[in-house]
């Protein structure tokens, strides 16, 4: 900002600073993972631990207030060092970091604050009419009246993501509702865990249906992702509303499913006209008698969680290949009655559950995991879960988990 006192004496350029704006990344070793580190029943499961979130809240504190910062250390900079030397970088960098981060007015404030710090300078050192000064001065209120330009720009981006994220929300709604808290004299919950982050809905579905045979659910797994999944959803959910109220056995059921998916079919181009396919499982709990009838289209088994803690798995004695794929098999579709006493929970899931794996590779076992556990409602069941997934697999799975857990009030009495 100032001319050079000595002959060869140039304006220094000084060193670019980083803007911390992530938080250093955890040692996987931090990452709870081992059995023996998880929570039992007796001791609800405790949220995520807060210091994985304190470097995150802390580091966008610091960036919010970079601006103002770098103002009080461009200005004692250049006030504190000899002629030749000057804080323009950081005069021109503040606007333009408040920008994308701040508001409107706090960013106009920004650039206001810079001008009359490279103007106050000036008129301290006298060098409101040297060249190199109002070149200084005019860069600074350039850059500043830019920077509130893209503050416009991102506040406009901005209000349209948010619209989409209110358009996301109610899809979720309409495709993927949260079942009621009891349907049919049975205690329901769902969950839906995305493994894309701010991500609300993908590939898997469930869905709960009370109807004059029993209470009718589904859980299944599309092939694939995006859009075209999200559609096949819907168009899995829809069919099994309709076909749970009216078909009178849950193979008939299934294959109504398998006919709206074939119909789907023929509507793609592509590979999916001829690869697509859908993983479920789906049951009946008739209102009056002490069993659940499973039909299984190559998803992972259910879980029995019997009130004394002992868990069993509810395989397939019939295996069927997916919905979608009846073009390769004819194999008839048979539900299988397995016993479902009074206080035991049915857990019906997708393979983001079984599949998610640890820092060594190891997949979450739900069944051993749970085994020799209790918990005092469906929903805490499923909470417990997804935050046990979450710790085995480091923060985060990669693919998506639906999870549908159904209970029989415990003084109903029926054998087995």
């Amino acid at each position: 900002m100032r001319p050079a006192e000595a002959e060869g004496e140039g304006p220094y350029a000084g060193s670019g600073g980083r803007v911390p704006g992530d938080p250093a990344p955890r040692d996987p070793a931090s990452v709870p993972g081992d059995p023996d580190d998880l929570p039992t029943s007796e001791s609800p499961v405790p949220p995520l631990p807060p210091p994985e979130t304190r470097p995150i809240s802390y580091a966008g504190t610091f960036v919010r207030v970079l601006p103002a910062l770098l103002l009080v250390i461009g200005g004692g900079y250049d006030y504190m060092t000899p002629r030749g030397f000057t804080g323009a970088p950081l005069f021109t960098a503040a606007p333009l970091i408040a920008a994308p981060l701040l508001s409107r007015r706090a960013t106009i404030l920004t650039g206001v604050a810079a001008v009359l710090v490279v103007l106050g300078l000036d008129l301290r050192f006298d060098e409101v009419t040297e060249v190199e000064s109002l070149t200084e001065l005019a860069t600074v209120v350039t850059v500043s009246l830019l920077a509130v330009l893209i503050n416009v720009l991102v506040r406009r981006s901005h209000a349209r993501l948010d619209s989409a994220w209110e358009i996301a929300e109610a899809a979720q709604l309409a495709v993927l509702p949260e079942p009621v808290g009891r349907i049919g004299g049975f205690e329901i919950a769902a969950r839906y865990e995305a493994a894309q982050a701010d991500a609300f809905i993908g590939g898997d579905l469930y869905a709960v249906q009370d109807s004059r045979f029993g209470v009718r659910l589904v859980v299944g797994d599309v092939r694939g992702k995006g859009m075209g999944a999200v559609a096949a959803v819907a168009v899995v959910i829809g069919a099994f509303r309709e076909a749970a109220e009216h078909e009178t056995t849950l193979e008939a059921v299934a294959q109504r499913l398998e006919r709206a998916l074939a119909r789907e079919g023929t509507r793609r181009d592509g590979i999916d006209a001829f690869e697509g396919f859908t993983t479920a499982v789906l049951a009946e709990i008739p209102h009056d008698d002490g069993v659940v009838r499973i039909l299984n289209r190559g998803h992972p088994p259910p879980l029995m969680l019997h009130a004394d803690g002992t868990v069993s798995t509810l395989p397939a004695r019939d295996p069927a290949l997916p919905l979608g794929m009846g073009e390769l098999g004819t194999w008839p579709d048979r539900a299988q009655a397995c016993p479902f006493p009074g206080g035991a929970t049915l857990l019906l899931y997708t393979d983001g559950l079984s599949e998610a794996r640890d820092a060594h590779g190891a997949f979450y076992d739900p069944a051993a995991r749970l085994a020799g556990r209790t918990f005092p409602s469906p929903g805490e069941l499923l909470r417990t879960v997804a935050e046990e997934v979450r710790l085995h697999s480091g923060g985060g799975t990669t693919d998506d988990m639906a999870l549908l857990a159904v209970r029989r009030p415990a003084d109903e009495c029926h054998p087995g």
